[in-house]
């Protein structure tokens, strides 16, 4: 609407210049957005309310729309309540909703099921998702272990694929093993079953592309308890930690190869060599010995 244009980003005199517009809606864009409920304490204690009631949140939203018409801070989707209780511990969602509310839905399930069509492109898939400018600071400054970064390698003809997890404090690498698909199924199992090893301490979020492959990030929030960040479209430089890594793995995978060759156990000795590497990033000691530090000291991550 021409009015609200206007209304927003007309000067202190009621003035409009568009340049000026333009920059404003620019840096509004840009600059990064919290979580609506852990930004809001009242409208958390609110929606806990009505769901120890018994409400869906469903209907808890169509609530907040007929009580707060004209203020959208007042009003969530039902998909940002569902959001808040399934991936309820991590990121940017600690100050949420609580810890129990999940088990006042009446499905009962542990993990959401997500409603609605795809398009051929997936321009869809990530809507509801976590972008990157979402993130906890903590993460871009490398202060706080537990980051990882997560792409695919892709081998001749992208038939085949090995996946790859690097943690961004330690440089330590995961790789995942992909013998047959590397459609979305097979790679959430895969990603669960290698970071449930992990401490929960060193799972605090995952940072991945717009690739179908982690169509399920859905169920790898659930089940890890672990939010997933999803760049910004055309921007490998923003998993940047994730993007060298690939290149020194690319030694023993190598392009125009086909890698289902590669055992599971080929893969750890890859993992294993390439974390035994000293890095100049790290003082020269290896990834190993880092992440061994943590792990050891659990206070210091």
């Amino acid at each position: 609407m021409v009015w609200r244009e206007v209304a927003r980003n007309r000067g202190p005199d009621g003035s409009y210049w568009a340049p000026v517009a333009h920059r404003a809606a620019h840096e509004r864009r840009r600059r990064p957005k919290s979580f609506k409920l852990a930004a809001s304490p009242s409208l958390c204690r609110q929606i806990e309310t009505w769901m120890d009631d018994g409400w869906s949140p469903g209907l808890i939203a169509a609530m907040l729309r007929r009580k707060h018409p004209h203020t959208i801070m007042d009003r969530v989707s039902h998909e940002t309540i569902y959001r808040a209780l399934y991936v309820q511990t991590r990121g940017t969602l600690r100050q949420g909703l609580r810890q129990d509310l999940a088990a006042k839905l009446l499905s009962k399930r542990r993990a959401r099921k997500p409603h609605g069509s795809v398009d051929g492109r997936g321009s869809s898939r990530y809507r509801e998702a976590f972008t990157i400018s979402q993130r906890p600071a903590e993460v871009a400054d490398r202060a706080v272990p537990g980051h990882w970064e997560g792409d695919l390698i892709l081998g001749a003809g992208n038939t085949s694929a090995v996946g790859t997890l690097v943690e961004r404090t330690t440089r330590f690498v995961i790789l995942l093993h992909l013998p047959g698909r590397h459609d979305a199924d097979s790679v959430a199992e895969a990603m669960i079953r290698e970071m449930s090893k992990l401490p929960e301490h060193l799972r605090r979020s995952l940072t991945w592309d717009r690739g179908a492959e982690l169509a399920k990030y859905r169920d790898i929030e659930a089940q890890l308890e672990m939010p997933v960040y999803f760049c910004d479209p055309r921007s490998p430089w923003q998993r940047g930690t994730n993007e060298n890594t690939n290149r020194l793995l690319r030694f023993w995978l190598e392009k125009g190869t086909n890698l289902s060759v590669h055992t599971a156990d080929d893969l750890a000795r890859i993992a294993a060599t390439l974390n035994q590497r000293p890095r100049p990033t790290l003082d020269l000691r290896t990834p190993a010995q880092a992440l061994a530090e943590l792990l050891a000291n659990p206070a210091a991550a």
